[in-house]
């Protein structure tokens, strides 16, 4: 590679940690790439730190020792969190998307990567110091924001489905009681999907009563394995009691009227345990 100037190497490596977030990096890679000593890179790294803690977009962690590098953990400053919440609910608040039935329309928001993106990020935050090895989400709408706190989190993301697919092998299969509705429904995971031992996310769109998250709970016992975290983009305001504890909802929804197309959603205590 042509020698960089400073300017360029601290370009070149916000891209490179931008690229791999929560990946640590040695400074052996960048100063082979750059052509640089390691006390040079060790400079440049001390500006992207600065830079990404003046922007709040995260934050630049170093390991020391022969092992050590760098890493970039993505974040968002809570001023910003709040503001694009108030910003979903106010999309989520017009009365052309509601349902009949009392549902909201919500897919553009899911699916688009823009908002899924920052959605990951948001609850990424929440569970990185808890290490997991696997997010979990039930297909399919969970799975945009699902795989955004992945990729945040650097870790893969494992679809549990609501029956098993001979494309996935042998399976493990639990049936497990809906929270709002009381019906038995089942899911399914193959069981190459987790290893023994694991700590995993749950993240999902929507929480009801949390029957989906408590059966996610038992199907990793199966694979004697701990789910460490629930995360959801909204949740439900009734019931109140829902069937897991410990969980971070980004939002609440307290009423759809479809007669007076009326919607009451609001952003939730983030981070607050519930």
């Amino acid at each position: 590679m042509e020698r960089l100037q400073r300017k360029e190497r601290v370009a070149a490596i916000v891209k490179i940690l931008s690229d791999n977030p929560n990946k640590v990096i040695s400074l052996g890679y960048f100063s082979e790439l750059f052509s640089a000593a390691r006390s040079t890179l060790s400079e440049d790294i001390a500006i992207v730190k600065r830079v990404i803690e003046t922007l709040e977009s995260g934050r630049i962690e170093t390991l020391a020792g022969a092992s050590g590098g760098v890493k970039y953990i993505p974040g968002m400053a809570k001023r910003a969190e709040e503001e694009f919440l108030q910003e979903l609910c106010s999309m989520l608040k017009n009365p052309e998307r509601i349902i009949p039935g009392g549902f909201l329309y919500m897919n553009d928001i899911i699916y688009s990567p823009e908002i899924s993106s920052k959605i990951g990020t948001i609850l990424a935050g929440y569970f990185i110091d808890r290490n997991p090895d696997y997010v979990l989400t039930v297909e399919t709408k969970g799975i945009p924001i699902a795989i955004m706190t992945a990729r945040a989190l650097n870790v893969p993301l494992i679809i549990v489905r609501r029956d098993s697919k001979v494309t996935e092998g042998s399976t493990v299969s639990i049936n497990y009681v809906s929270g709002s509705s009381k019906r038995i429904q089942t899911m399914s995971l193959s069981k190459r999907s987790v290893k023994k031992g694991s700590r995993c996310i749950f993240v999902d769109d929507f929480m009801k009563a949390g029957g989906t998250a408590a059966g996610i709970i038992d199907l990793m016992k199966e694979f004697d394995s701990t789910v460490v975290g629930i995360g959801v983009l909204v949740e439900g305001e009734a019931p109140v009691k829902k069937l897991v504890q410990n969980y971070v909802s980004l939002m609440r929804l307290e009423s759809v009227n479809e007669e007076k197309g009326e919607v009451i959603i609001y952003p939730s205590n983030i981070g607050v345990v519930r």
